[in-house]
């Protein structure tokens, strides 16, 4: 007979609130890191999709500006 994992997941109630960023990290520290776990698709990545990250005004309107423009070709 075969085990079966089974996984608890808790009622919206019960979750925990998310806990709040302790630790600065430069944006140049954590693209390389990041940009490297999804190239080799580490699975822990995954666990942080849905983490939210605080960026300045400015980089925020860079961002949003650079989503809604088209590559010109070279």
């Amino acid at each position: 007979m075969a085990t079966r994992l089974k996984l608890y997941t808790p009622a919206p109630e019960e979750r925990l609130p998310a806990a709040e960023p302790d630790v600065r990290v430069p944006l140049g520290d954590l693209l390389p890191l990041v940009a490297m776990a999804q190239r080799m698709n580490f699975i822990w990545l995954k666990d942080f999709l849905d983490d939210e990250v605080s960026v300045s005004h400015d980089l925020y309107e860079v961002m949003q500006a650079f989503r809604s423009s088209r590559p010109t070709s070279a």
